[in-house]
Formats: structure tokens, sequence, C-alpha cells
């Protein structure tokens, strides 16, 4: 079997893969274009420039080279802290084509947050985009560890840009095996500090298979505009990993999505597969009518970050046409391990297993429960991360990993969401989801976004508290509306699920991923009327 080299056979639970001896991903991801007749092919367009995989392949090896100049020695961490664009696939296959494991970390953080990855990774060098100097540069004199390499992909000076023209356009792939380590990624916060998990160079291979092409269906005719970021797992797989499986092409847009951006994006490149969020969507809802955008080139949008309410999802489906698959996945799974698919969508569930995964509800003692019973979800794959950088807590144990999700199976095979562990109430005795009762508030033709936690009320027992961001639609917000959606609540829920507090804010603590924070909002209880009907005075920040 030649070197980089993968065997798909397919079986009726999903192909399995059989890696080369010598496998390096870049061999598959990089490299074997050309000889398969895309030399041409346009891999990546922005809106400054288009990229063809021949151009990828030389702008890779460059920068491989140019990496292995500055002295980061093979298997240094490299952290970057790049927008999307070109510059970001450079680095990261070129990392990796040199035997340098790439760290994509969010560009959205603070010094302090950059300072602590630098420290925890023990990274070897630290590459930017000019744009995030103002927090980056910072970090490098806060950070304990100081990294021998600190470079700007491009600007005046001494570049990254300016490395790889000076550098040769020929690299060999260093021989690695499948189950090297190869990248990392750091987990989104959503319940506190990031850890970094450590993946092997046949993860992306795996999830690239089993979700782009035997979920989605996509092939080499598939164009891909995620508004997901390519610095986390969910946005690394839709703009990077599958586009180059397939031999796709990828559409590269830096900056924050809005519904504006992203519709002005898929009339001008035209994509066929979009991949969004939740938040986006419910916005992207509000802005339609009024803004009657072209996506007639869309055939299916993928939704992940958070479960997507059945309310967004039929009114996105009313107004477009289009279905919106949604999934879940996680950080340490690479990618996608259940989802909707073409044909077979049920609003309100994360659909079926993906192909290559295996699942499981199990109660506090690790028994397996029945379908319809609520439980801890354990996940079995071959993509799962090998373990977490400092961290002493294994990410598999005994063949299953704890996704610290909580679901249930439906009788029909899907698995519907019912919250983080930590996030699940027990109210009145009974225990509640956090997600029933934000998918009835956003039913509300007032509401474009709900989270729900759990606070203590004066007796000491937890009841369920709102916060809503209100949905702008040109009009003042009904005076009163707080009581209106308790009324509201009580009419579609069993009388305990009903909200005690409501508190209107412009926005919720999400991270990057766009994952509500809701450990946040159980920390910052804001300062309104006894009644806990009100409106809070200041919004609240997302913990970085």
């Amino acid at each position: 079997m030649q070197d980089n080299t993968v065997i798909i056979e397919p079986g009726p639970a999903g192909s399995r893969l059989n890696f080369a001896p010598r496998f390096n991903a870049a061999g598959v991801f990089i490299d074997r274009h050309s000889a398969e007749g895309r030399a041409e092919k346009i891999a990546i367009r922005t809106v400054a420039e288009d990229v063809t995989y021949a151009e990828l392949a030389d702008r890779v090896a460059r920068c491989g080279n140019a990496l292995l100049g500055l002295g980061i020695p093979r298997g240094g961490r490299l952290l970057m802290v790049i927008l999307d664009g070109p510059a970001f696939f450079y680095v990261f296959w070129g990392a990796i084509k040199a035997g340098i494991v790439p760290v994509p970390i969010n560009t959205l953080l603070r010094a302090a947050d950059y300072a602590y990855m630098i420290d925890d990774s023990l990274c070897s060098g630290v590459i930017y985009s000019p744009e995030l100097a103002a927090e980056v540069e910072p970090a490098i004199g806060l950070a304990n560890h100081h990294p021998s390499v600190v470079l700007r992909t491009e600007g005046e000076g001494r570049s990254l840009r300016t490395l790889m023209g000076e550098a040769a356009p020929v690299l060999e792939t260093v021989p690695a095996r499948s189950d090297d380590d190869c990248y990392w990624l750091y987990s989104s916060g959503s319940t506190g500090r990031p850890k970094g998990a450590v993946h092997a160079h046949r993860d992306l291979a795996l999830t690239s298979q089993h979700y782009s092409v035997e979920t989605l269906g996509a092939t080499a005719d598939d164009v891909f505009y995620s508004a997901a970021k390519l610095f986390f797992s969910y946005g690394l797989g839709n703009a990077m990993s599958f586009p180059l499986w397939t031999g796709g092409t990828t559409v590269l847009i830096p900056g924050r999505p809005t519904p504006e951006g992203t519709f002005a994006a898929i009339e001008r490149f035209r994509p066929t597969l979009f991949f969004g969020v939740p938040t986006l969507f419910a916005r992207q809802n509000a802005e339609i009518p009024g803004r009657r955008p072209d996506l007639s080139s869309i055939r299916y949008c993928v939704s992940a970050g958070e479960a997507l309410p059945a309310h967004i999802l039929e009114t996105w489906r009313r107004l477009t046409g289009i279905e919106i698959l949604d999934a879940i996945g996680s950080t340490e799974a690479g990618h996608m391990y259940i989802s909707n698919r073409p044909g077979d969508v049920t609003p309100g569930s994360s659909g079926r297993p993906v192909p290559g995964y295996d699942l499981k509800v199990v109660d506090d003692d690790g028994a397996e429960l029945p379908p319809g019973s609520a439980g801890r979800l354990f996940l079995r794959g071959e993509s799962i991360a090998k373990y977490y950088w400092h961290n002493p807590k294994p990410t598999v144990v005994d063949g299953w990993f704890d996704t610290g999700d909580i679901y249930r199976q439906n009788a029909d095979g899907t698995f519907a969401y019912s919250g983080r562990d930590g996030d699940m109430l027990k109210v009145g005795g009974i225990w509640c989801s956090p997600i029933e009762i934000e998918s009835a508030l956003i039913e509300h033709p007032d509401v474009l976004e709900a989270a729900v936690v759990g606070r203590e009320d004066a007796d000491g027992l937890i009841k369920p508290e709102a916060w809503i961001v209100p949905r702008e639609s040109g009009r003042t917000i009904p005076i009163g509306i707080e009581a209106d959606l308790v009324s509201h609540c009580k009419a579609r829920l069993a009388p305990y699920k009903y909200p005690r507090w409501v508190y209107l804010v412009p926005d919720l603590p999400k991270t990057a991923t766009g994952k509500i924070q809701r450990f946040v909002l159980r920390q910052n209880p804001p300062v309104l009327p006894a009644s806990g009907i009100g409106r809070a005075a200041v919004g609240i920040q997302p913990v970085k």
C-alpha cells in the first residue's frame, strides 16, 4: 500500500478506512489533487483572491519549509491565531506536512486568554493575523512561557508571506502513522477553561468521509460556505477538510457572520452547502422577508453548536424551501456524530448516529437506558481525540467517551438533546430540560433568543429562570411582555416548568461556536425588581 493513501471499504453501517502504514494527512488532503486532475480547479474563494489546488500545494510546501527554517522542531506546537483565509490553510497544512503540530486558536479572545494557551501548550511558535495584533502581542509579554517564534502572517518587515516567498516550493511529506499526533483543538469553554484535545492524522479523514460524504452526500461539485469559523472543529471540517477531501471548493469570509454578510456571500459565491448555528438562522429568519435574498444555489443547510429549535427550522423551511440538517458534534469527536440527513429530518431532534459512531444513553451508574429515558450520552468512534493535554481526565473510558450531554433516544431511533449535564434542572423533584422551556419561549413572536438556567428561590429551591433577547422588528417591545411569556409557557408546558423569573437582555453570552454559556448566566444575577420580572440594565458578557 502506497504511503499517505487510504483504502475505503463500504459497509452497511458506514465505510471502514484502512490507512497506509506511513500516513501523513497532508498527503491526501493536499498532495493528491494535481495527480487527480484538479491542479487548475479553484480550491479556495475569497473576496480578494481565488486559489487553485496547484497554488495551494505550492504554498503549503513553501510554508512548511519556512516553518522549519525558523527552527520550529518536528512535534513542536504552533499556535495559529489566524482569520479565515488562504493563510490559515498554508500554515495548518504546511505545519502538518513538516511534522509540526498546528493548534488553531479562537480569534475572538483577549490577551489573557492567549497567554493562558501559550503557557498551557508550551508552544514553539505563534503565528497571527496582523488584525489581531492588539490582543496577541500583549499576550506574549503576559505569558510565562516564551515561544521562540512570534510572527505575523503578513505586513511590513519580516512576515510569513515574505519567508514563504524565499522558501523552496518542494517539501517531502514527513513520515507519520495514522494514529500519531497531528493537530490540536481547544474546547470552546462552554463550561469553563478550554482544554487542548489532541487529534491524530486519521481523524480529519474519518470525519470527512463519515459526515461530508456518507451523511451529506458531498462531492467534488460542491461549494462549501461555513459561517462557523476555521478555528474550531465545526468550521474546520465544513470549510477546510470536507472540500479538500471531496475535491470541492470552499468560500472563506473573515469577520463575524451577520445576516446581511452571509446573504451577500451566498449571492456572490453561490455555495451549495451552507453551515450555520441556530442563533444565525434565527436572525436570518427575521431578515429574509424584508431582504428576500437569492438562496437558490443552496441544496442543504447544516446547523450545530446548539440544538436547533423546531420553530426556527420550520420558519426557515417556510421562508426558503430549504432544509436545515440539525446535528451535534464536539471538539473531542472532531466533528459530527449525530445528524439529521437529506430526506430524513425530524424537527426538534439531532437526528440519527453518523456512520462510524456508536451511541448509548446511560444512567448515573453507567447502565444503558431504554428509549424515552434521558441520561448521559456516551460515544464510541475512531476520530475521538487521543487525550487532553495537561489534563488527567481521560477522553475515553472503557472504549466510550462521556460527552457530558443529556439525551434521550426516541422510539424512531432519533436522539433528542436535553442539555449539558450541569444544565439540567430538578424542579419539584422532577428533572426538567432547559431546552424544552427555551423551545417554548422561542415560539413567542416577540422572542429572538432564549436561555434558561436554574436559580434558587427564597426557600432555597431550584426554579427555572429565563433570559430573553427580544426580536427586533422595528417596533417597541410591548409593555408586560415578561408576564405574557410566563403565561405563554404555562399554556404549553407541564405546570412546574414555567420560568419564575424573566429577564430581557440585548444579547446572550456565547462561545465562539455559538453555544450559550449558561454557567455565565448562573453566575451573573442582575439587579432587578424583587418579582424577578424586569429588564436587565446591562448585558451579560461571555467568559473568555
